[in-house]
């Protein structure tokens, strides 16, 4: 419990001691009679346009390595991971809002066992199930190094046990980042041979899911892929990839769009407002409307942090600043996703 407790107490301080900081720079809205209190949609913030911002910040991106962010229909309910950076710790986060007033962050009830990691939360589109990766064994046979995806439904406003999927998804090969439409069609990456990344479709038919199918080389693309992105509507997937372009250094994020024929586009850089010259990206998903997109991005060091000179101070401060190195959650408006779309080529 050390590593959950010590993030509890970290994130219970920011939002303490660094409330008017986050005031000024997000306008983020803030109750007078009560210095904690958040209200508002997404905790108050500015939303972001064309240009990413933060999400969150001393919130969500808190410092520490932040990455996977999910959200409820309603908007009252998000979910995002923090990890130490050898992932030997990880855990889900919940903020949730109560009469328009934000909790603090909370481990979610079913990830607090030290012994395994919690990672890459999905809520179904009904925000009922929440499905994610662990290491926790499916069984008293396998291993718990092998990420598998597990599930856990809502009851009466509460998480039930979670319950691993069965073995057409499972395997001893390891899946990881589960992604689901609004019919509940799964998409999700198996890690195989060599630990090569494929990104995998399964559709859920009377009440099970169908053996999955390897998608195509427009949406298994480079050399590697990882933790791909389904849109609600099936329209478009995000890939985060390596070496699909030569001279672009890492892991980027690329898009394929589908159409009516469930035929996929080649795959388009996202360009340089997901992508960096680090290519160090991994998640990505939507918020409920489909207004914005969420993303995972290791930027390094914001020199704006740098002070004219070092200190003990600086670093001990550095730690609970969001661009410090760390990965970072940033959205931005999805206008740009539309001018993407038209330049899709579909292959004969």
């Amino acid at each position: 419990m050390r590593f959950t407790f010590t993030l509890i107490i970290i994130l219970s301080l920011l939002l303490s001691s660094c409330e008017e900081q986050l005031a000024s720079r997000l306008g983020l809205d803030i109750s007078t009679d009560d210095n904690k209190t958040l209200i508002g949609d997404y905790f108050g913030q500015i939303t972001p346009d064309s240009i990413p911002q933060v999400f969150a910040p001393g919130i969500v991106s808190n410092g520490l390595n932040n990455r996977d962010i999910t959200i409820t229909p309603a908007g009252d309910e998000i979910y995002f991971v923090s990890n130490t950076p050898n992932y030997n710790y990880a855990a889900i986060f919940v903020i949730s809002r109560e009469n328009n007033v934000w909790n603090d962050p909370q481990v979610v009830s079913f990830g607090t066992n030290t012994n395994y990691i919690s990672i890459e939360p999905c809520l179904s589109f009904d925000g009922n199930t929440l499905f994610y990766a662990s290491n926790k064994p499916v069984s008293d046979s396998s291993k718990k190094d092998v990420m598998n995806i597990w599930k856990v439904n809502r009851i009466d406003n509460n998480w039930a046990e979670p319950i691993p999927l069965d073995s057409n998804i499972n395997s001893n090969q390891g899946e990881y980042y589960p992604s689901l439409t609004k019919y509940g069609t799964l998409y999700f990456t198996r890690e195989e041979k060599n630990r090569i990344n494929f990104i995998y479709r399964s559709e859920f038919r009377n009440g099970t899911f169908t053996p999955p199918e390897r998608l195509p080389i427009q949406v298994n693309c480079g050399k590697n892929r990882f933790n791909a992105y389904i849109s609600p509507d099936e329209s478009f997937i995000i890939i985060p990839a390596i070496g699909v372009e030569k001279e672009v250094v890492g892991t980027n994020y690329y898009i394929s769009f589908r159409n009516d024929e469930d035929h996929w586009s080649n795959p388009q850089n996202m360009g340089n407002k997901v992508n960096d010259n680090l290519g160090q990206g991994w998640s990505a998903s939507l918020s409920p409307d489909g207004k914005y997109l969420f993303f995972m991005s290791s930027k390094g060091l914001d020199e704006n942090l740098l002070p004219e000179k070092l200190s003990v101070e600086f670093f001990a401060n550095l730690q609970t600043e969001p661009q410090n190195g760390n990965s970072d959650i940033y959205w931005v408006s999805t206008d740009f996703i539309d001018d993407l779309r038209s330049q899709a080529i579909f292959e004969k």
